[in-house]
């Protein structure tokens, strides 16, 4: 019998598609992981248990999603030779490189970055649980740069509230499409799910939150320009959802537009996050940490030069 983490109820307002997509888009739970918990009979319509992904929902269906606890993971330490930028007995500030995420999650089961924080780290905090020992904000799957860890219960709780309460100063840098009409400016634009795309982020006006970015042009290419952007909120996928919005989305970033033919390789997205500034938890100090750029950022920037 599975544990419950959470029940999931939904009124269909689409008809003649499937319910493996339309719970995916719905949900943000991938299509995979929406068939798995359909052939466990967690899934119903109507009062009666979905058997098939293919089943075709209608207008009006009333859908209820059984969302199991997680399997508990057994996570072992993996060497993969983090840059600690800072370090003490309460928190670290990590490197993250791009490619992996930040934490364990349902449908994801490679290598994260808490197996690296395992191996390097001698202690993490255990407010996150054991999926996500230490990690008191996120950073997306290709977004490197710098992400604080908590070593201490205590400094995860005091960190969380200045995150919360939006004092740490975090500025990141990307190559984008195009050039900015202005030289600096603030874009102040609410985010929420993408009505056409469940998967994304989009400014819209319903159902969505405040955010708020500031972006100034730091070089001009031809064509493409960096900017150096600092959040002022921090919404899921806020820049990359912003700078689409503006017109100038973040190079290598096909989910938000940033498609190129340029004939260098663009593994990922080109945004890193490069500066953070915050009051140390439980020191009478201030930290302030400059994230080095990662090689696949670098060359893309020695190529942009040389046209």
């Amino acid at each position: 019998m599975e544990r419950l983490k959470e029940e999931l109820k939904l009124i269909a307002d689409e008809s003649d598609i499937r319910i493996d997509k339309f719970l995916a888009d719905k949900l943000d739970f991938s299509r995979s992981y929406i068939q798995k918990l359909i052939g466990k009979n967690l899934v119903i319509v109507n009062k009666s248990i979905v058997e098939k992904d293919s089943y075709l929902i209608n207008f009006n269906d009333r859908i209820i999603v059984k969302v199991p606890e997680a399997e508990s993971l057994s996570l072992k330490p993996v060497n993969l030779d983090l840059e600690i930028l800072y370090e003490d007995e309460y928190l670290a500030v990590i490197n993250k490189p791009a490619g992996i995420p930040v934490h364990p999650a349902p449908t994801y089961d490679g290598v994260t970055l808490v197996e690296g924080l395992l191996f390097q780290l001698n202690n993490l905090s255990g407010i996150g649980g054991k999926k996500r020992p230490g990690i008191v904000h996120r950073l997306d799957k290709d977004t490197s740069g710098a992400i604080v860890i908590a070593k201490t219960d205590q400094s995860h709780q005091k960190l969380s509230s200045q995150f919360k309460n939006r004092d740490i100063k975090k500025i990141y840098r990307a190559i984008v499409k195009g050039m900015p009409e202005h030289q600096k400016a603030k874009i102040e634009a609410p985010i929420g799910r993408d009505p056409n795309d469940r998967k994304k982020m989009a400014v819209v006006r319903h159902n969505s939150k405040k955010a708020v970015s500031i972006y100034e042009i730091i070089s001009e290419y031809k064509g493409f320009s960096e900017l150096e952007i600092e959040i002022l909120t921090g919404r899921t996928h806020q820049i990359r959802a912003h700078l689409e919005f503006l017109g100038h989305p973040v190079i290598g970033d096909s989910k938000y537009g940033g498609k190129t033919n340029l004939s260098v390789d663009i593994p990922r997205q080109m945004l890193h996050a490069y500066k953070l500034e915050f009051k140390h938890p439980l020191k009478d100090e201030i930290i302030k940490i400059i994230a080095p750029l990662f090689d696949d950022y670098k060359k893309v920037i020695d190529y942009l030069n040389r046209q």
